[in-house]
């Protein structure tokens, strides 16, 4: 679709938005581990460029690779939101990133695919749902371990760590 770049700048921009009603609290509590799993997925996306999982067909710009606009945007600010309004409660934290990581790879991708911005390649659905669910568990180990460093709790992060 012709349209498809004005769209990732619209996907990368509007998230934005909503900032204001997370407050200053949430984002200085989350803001880190949020910081540490964009990287990861920066990361992620990189393995996934090499061994074509995925394929991103614009971007905004072409010094800049398509999935900038997804992880300084939508990406960025769910996981904020996620924590939120989840953290401390695991049950719900799985439930939420499980509903939102189905929605994401099924009817998501598909949309994503007729808008021209991304479609899998040598992934499917069910894969990036798992590999979507695995960075969800990091997000919150990521909180969890950011959280009792700054309590000065050692032995909670290795009880936890030992659980799994």
């Amino acid at each position: 679709m012709r349209h498809s770049r004005f769209l990732l700048i619209l996907m990368m921009i509007l998230p934005w938005f909503s900032i204001p009603l997370l407050g200053r609290s949430t984002i200085k509590r989350f803001l880190p581990a949020t910081i540490l799993i964009s990287c990861v997925v920066k990361i992620n996306n990189i393995t996934a460029k090499k061994r074509n999982w995925w394929k991103f067909y614009n971007s905004i710009h072409p010094k800049i690779s398509g999935d900038i606009p997804f992880i300084l945007g939508p990406y960025l600010l769910s996981s904020l939101w996620i924590l939120k309004l989840t953290y401390g409660k695991l049950k719900l934290f799985t439930i939420t990133n499980a509903i939102g990581h189905i929605l994401f790879a099924f009817p998501g991708i598909k949309l994503l695919k007729r808008l021209g911005i991304v479609s899998l390649v040598k992934m499917k659905p069910i894969q990036l749902t798992l590999l979507l669910t695995i960075r969800g568990f990091l997000l919150y180990g990521f909180q969890f371990v950011i959280e009792n460093i700054k309590q000065n709790n050692i032995s909670r992060i290795l009880k936890f760590i030992k659980k799994f």
